[in-house]
């Protein structure tokens, strides 16, 4: 080989290995600036405090104040062009599956709403002499698009079998349509036929099964859907039930609650049914979809919307204003609620974004006195806490959990000054546990936020007190909990919950995994990352409103 050829060999190599050296060098160079611009996202931080009413509690909620729903949709329920219901039905939905099991147990108690559109359909096989109990079956001519709908004794049993065996504390709904006549309008014309509701409370009692309420009809109030009811007309139903409850009840200590319209709040009809049922009625539930239909685009943008968030306020401000006038002892509760109705959308109401939309709504409503919050669906449909074919939990699942176990029945009246994007709420900490937890809702998604806790209002001192800092309020103890929620890889459309860096699954036995805290010093401040949810358990708080 000549010198020549040697040395143009050795100029390609060299130019071969410079074109290395600088890929290298512009790869590392990009690698920094995504490590770089990543940092300075999340170093993006700004402070905010929350502020909370030490004196007195706002509001009040059942232990229990978490509940969820079991309804009538059969497989052929499709909405949108989907079919999102599978066999989750009440009629059919596998009560042996060892997740559904675990779910329910985990919270010891789940409250249960049994319900739902079809239940104004449904019989109850009691008699063997009675007719063949036949399934619901699709039909667009019938009322609610489907035909009448039967529950045999049978499954009867096999449900508060499953129920006992899991301590789920069951509200039934019962037809509030039988007897009564559909006009062209949609007005049900007649008095409620309560003969075969009589008979399924009879046989309830019979045979031993607690239901903790009976509650009539399901969306028949104001204009209705599909079909309503006159108020006075109501009224004087619900004054039937509460008879048939006292009769059949009597000489029981503790007698199930009466409950109703179960429907959308039409402030006049609502009016006129409470100040005509002050001596029958314990509860006064509705229904809240203020997201909108399953298909809209922009429900995503909807839940991260504060304007549109806080826009449920007005109703549930409404609704205790009505009760306070009537003079009545009834209670409200949100009796079921789905964000977006007609099922939900696939990855978005069963997803991690929901859970902002979820949180933000039971922290309001108990923050309006609502003693109860339940979630359309446990199963079913596309906005189940649990997966409708695996069963697996969805991320609103463990959210419902964390606020079932850590957040108290003193709602303790809370504000957040620093940006309208953090939504705030605080409450004393669960029984048998001291101090309190708040709820933080970061609902930005590039920012952080630093967060200080005062209860002082005043706004007239520029050196806001921070109860993390306080020796004073936290003596006993110097840690405390929090629970940081993510979506797994950042994507707020994941079924897939990380909890303080770890992801939730259950395991090959269907156990609920544990959620666990994780402990920081009371000096450190509290960080609430860019599209996240935090609970705060925060000890030896010691709040006139808590005691």
């Amino acid at each position: 080989m000549g010198l020549s050829t040697q040395k143009g060999g050795l100029q390609k190599k060299l130019a071969y290995e410079m074109r290395c050296l600088v890929i290298t060098l512009g790869l590392c160079f990009w690698i920094y600036w995504l490590i770089h611009r990543s940092n300075s996202d999340t170093s993006l931080t700004i402070n905010g405090t929350v502020f909370i009413n030490r004196t007195v509690p706002i509001g009040r909620i059942d232990d229990d104040f978490v509940c969820a729903t079991l309804d009538w949709w059969p497989p052929e329920k499709c909405d949108y062009g989907t079919c999102s219901w599978g066999r989750a039905s009440l009629l059919n939905l596998d009560l042996t599956n060892p997740i559904l099991y675990n779910a329910i147990k985990a919270f010891s108690p789940l409250k249960i709403r049994l319900g739902g559109t079809l239940q104004d359909k449904v019989i109850y096989l009691i008699d063997v002499n009675q007719p063949p109990c036949n399934p619901f079956v699709k039909n667009e001519s019938d009322l609610f698009g489907f035909s009448q709908g039967c529950l045999p004794m049978s499954r009867w049993d096999e449900l508060n079998d499953f129920f006992k065996r899991t301590g789920a504390v069951v509200i039934f709904g019962l037809n509030a349509l039988n007897g009564r006549i559909i006009d062209s309008k949609g007005s049900a014309i007649g008095a409620w036929d309560s003969s075969d509701a009589e008979s399924l409370i009879q046989y309830t009692v019979k045979k031993g099964y607690t239901i903790h309420g009976w509650e009539l009809g399901n969306e028949l109030s104001g204009f209705g859907i599909g079909a309503r009811v006159a108020a006075d007309q109501y009224a004087s139903d619900t004054n039937t039930l509460q008879h048939i409850v006292q009769k059949i009840y009597a000489g029981f200590e503790v007698k199930p609650l009466v409950l109703a319209p179960g429907g959308f709040f039409d402030a006049n009809w609502f009016t006129e049914f409470i100040h005509k049922t002050t001596k029958s009625l314990q509860v006064v539930t509705h229904h809240i979809y203020n997201l909108g239909p399953g298909n809209d685009k922009h429900l995503t943008e909807k839940i991260l919307d504060p304007s549109l968030l806080g826009g449920e306020s007005r109703t549930l401000s409404s609704l205790q204003s009505i009760l306070k006038s009537s003079g009545t002892s009834a209670v409200a509760w949100v009796g079921e609620a789905g964000g977006a109705y007609n099922s939900g959308h696939n990855h978005v109401t069963n997803a991690f974004v929901s859970s902002f939309w979820y949180l933000d709504q039971l922290g309001m409503a108990a923050s309006y006195n609502m003693k109860t919050y339940c979630r359309q669906t446990l199963i079913g449909g596309n906005y189940g806490l649990l997966n409708t074919n695996t069963f697996v939990p969805n991320p609103d699942y463990y959210s419902a959990l964390l606020w079932h176990r850590l957040m108290g029945n003193n709602v303790l009246s809370t504000s957040f000054s620093g940006t309208q994007k953090m939504r705030a709420y605080a409450h004393c900490s669960k029984k048998n546990t001291q101090g309190i937890t708040l709820l933080l809702i970061n609902l930005d998604d590039h920012t952080r936020v630093q967060v200080s806790v005062s209860t002082d209002q005043s706004g007239t001192s520029p050196e806001i007190p921070n109860l993390l800092n306080s020796k004073t309020t936290a003596t006993n103890n110097n840690m405390r909990e929090e629970y940081h929620l993510k979506a797994k890889h950042g994507d707020l459309q994941t079924q897939v919950l990380v909890l303080n860096g770890k992801i939730l699954t259950v395991d090959s036995s269907g156990a609920i995994p544990p959620v666990e805290p994780i402990y920081t010093r009371m000096a450190d401040s509290i960080y609430v990352a860019p599209s996240s949810i935090v609970f705060v358990r925060i000890p030896n708080i010691n709040l006139p409103a808590c005691t």
